[in-house]
């Protein structure tokens, strides 16, 4: 009775230091991106892309600090070994909550590079937002659709081109790009709609990084296979606000990049996409294994509700 009576002030106490801490960091990380909209001098924009950063990777550290002394969440890691700050990777993770997010943040902070996501290129219009992430040089990429390509088959292949053209910066700029591969959170209805032949993971979509791969396979040292495990059931953003969520298996492998599966025409060569996606099934078979050793709760389980 006590503890849920707790549970509101907890959340609401939180919250209110999340929020805190992203309006100190957001003023001046959005001035400096006005201001590096403003200088087109790639020099200037570099030495700005860099100070951005290390705003956006100190928000994540104090985020993470209050995630562990006002929740108490217990992380358990495997797999860290190699690593390193300036390296260009692949991070490919399954996708159990929103709470994988703050996790992957947490555990991947200042030991690699900045984690980003490849964003469809009409975000970079999204008010603010869009202004924040181009200025943290997210990848903004390019995609016709197939009725698109249809009726303009000259625009076939300049996705890529344009993708490819936007990741040179990262020559210069070590990056960590972030794909959760089966494209949306895992539910026991999304399992039983798609006949996922997985226990715990939705059917896994490659043409994300295959796409990845094609635009920067030769600048990855190695792809990052993060598997996220919740051995008390799969949490919500509140039951982490709660400090409900207690214990959290992180399982890492780092594989080197299959060079058999970079410069493939995944949408056009049939052959190539069979490949790529047999070992990428592969991937998620392991990954399944994984889950099941370390514990995963039986679907349906859940952490206590937060709402008393």
């Amino acid at each position: 009775m006590l503890e849920s009576v707790l549970v509101y002030p907890r959340i609401v106490l939180n919250a209110s230091l999340i929020a805190i801490n992203t309006l100190i960091h957001a003023l001046p990380l959005l001035l400096l991106a006005a201001i590096k909209l403003l200088v087109p001098i790639r020099a200037f924009r570099n030495a700005v892309s860099r100070v951005l950063v290390w705003i956006a990777e100190s928000w994540i550290w104090v985020n993470s600090t209050l995630m562990t002394l006002l929740g108490g969440v217990k992380i358990n890691i495997d797999g860290m070994q190699g690593l390193q700050r300036k390296g260009w990777y692949l991070v490919i993770c399954n996708h159990q909550s929103w709470v994988d997010i703050p996790v992957l943040q947490k555990i991947f902070n200042r030991r690699i590079p900045f984690l980003k996501f490849f964003l469809k290129s009409q975000l970079i219009w999204v008010p603010v937002l869009g202004l924040a992430w181009w200025a943290l040089d997210f990848p903004f990429m390019k995609r016709y659709s197939k009725d698109v390509l249809a009726r303009h088959p000259e625009l076939r292949g300049k996705d890529i081109e344009a993708t490819r053209r936007a990741c040179e910066k990262y020559r210069h700029l070590p990056v960590s790009v972030m794909n959760f591969v089966e494209g949306t959170r895992f539910t026991e209805v999304k399992h039983d709609r798609q006949e996922s032949p997985y226990r715990n993971l939705l059917v896994p979509r490659a043409g994300g990084i295959a796409f990845v791969l094609d635009a920067m396979g030769g600048m990855l040292n190695a792809i990052v296979d993060v598997t996220m495990v919740y051995p008390d059931g799969r949490p919500g953003v509140l039951d982490l606000l709660a400090a409900r969520v207690r214990r959290i298996e992180v399982k890492i492998e780092v594989i080197p990049v299959p060079v058999g599966l970079m410069g493939g025409d995944y949408e056009n060569d049939p052959a190539f996409r069979e490949r790529f996606q047999a070992w990428l099934n592969d991937r998620w078979r392991t990954k399944d294994a994984v889950i099941e050793r370390l514990g995963q709760a039986a679907p349906g389980q859940r952490p206590t509700a937060v709402v008393p």
